[in-house]
């Protein structure tokens, strides 16, 4: 039983997975379904380190911030007014520049500026447009599919076994989200609750494995393309399962060329 607690594929994978079915299910009600999110990173989290924040070091700033996001994702549930569309990627990038801060602090300037502004524009970048698909469960889940496998793998390959389980946790809390609706034929509530925390988290995690791993700074012009491509229009009409493979198969194609840049650079996973 041990063994199967401390294996990866069931701590990025499985138990995320699972986690997520039920808290879809549970919080439906409350039309609070983009919980499930946060609730199988959680999982995650618990069985590869705890939460503990003693020392607070990159990658556990990266788990408070994506709490307090999830947290910040149900109070504007009932309070969301318009203005919030351009502070949530503002305070994105802030968020992104406190949690590379000291890495960053051994760069020399010129660098230290350069590396803190893009982290700061891709985590931006992600929660705008992540931000345009809380109403669109099927689009969101397909983006969050792809947003947490493309950094996680990518991630994987760049020689960060904890990154890459980060991102791999989102993308199979994502996909959970998504197979709800393609199995039932029906919408969850998805919301900020959703978008919101794993934009952040993918955002961090991605930065992170630039600046620390061996993930190339250009792969994340692919995963920012997720959720761009998770907006193109599809058949409307057709069942939900078939709007979910097309979207699926438009975000994980961004994602794949994320992975296939860093296996460039990277070579194989150390597996």
């Amino acid at each position: 039983m041990q063994a199967l607690l401390n294996h990866p594929a069931f701590q990025g994978g499985l138990a995320p997975f699972l986690t997520a079915l039920i808290a879809a299910e549970l919080f439906q009600r409350l039309r609070l379904s983009g919980l499930a999110i946060i609730a199988g990173f959680a999982v995650t989290i618990y069985l590869v380190s705890g939460f503990a924040f003693d020392p607070l070091t990159a990658s556990r700033k990266i788990v408070l911030l994506g709490l307090l996001a999830a947290l910040l994702g149900v109070l504007l549930t009932w309070f969301a007014p318009r203005w919030l569309r351009l502070v949530l990627p503002l305070a994105g990038g802030f968020a992104a520049v406190w949690m590379v801060s000291r890495i960053l602090q051994h760069q020399a300037t010129p660098a230290m500026l350069l590396w803190g502004a893009g982290c700061a524009l891709y985590a931006g970048w992600q929660i705008f447009w992540m931000d345009k698909l809380q109403d669109a469960p099927l689009r969101a889940g397909s983006a969050g599919l792809a947003l947490g496998l493309g950094t996680g793998l990518a991630a994987l390959f760049g020689a960060s076994a904890l990154l890459g389980l980060f991102g791999m946790a989102l993308g199979a809390t994502a996909g959970a989200f998504l197979s709800i609706q393609m199995l039932t034929g029906r919408t969850l509530p998805c919301g900020r609750s959703f978008t919101l925390p794993l934009a952040l988290i993918a955002a961090l995690t991605a930065c992170l494995g630039v600046l620390t791993a061996e993930l190339p700074w250009y792969a994340l012009f692919a995963l920012a393309a997720i959720p761009l491509a998770a907006k193109i229009p599809v058949p409307a009409k057709q069942p939900l399962w078939l709007q979910s493979m097309l979207l699926s198969a438009l975000t994980l194609a961004c994602a794949a060329l994320a992975i296939y840049l860093t296996w460039r650079v990277a070579g194989a996973p150390p597996l």
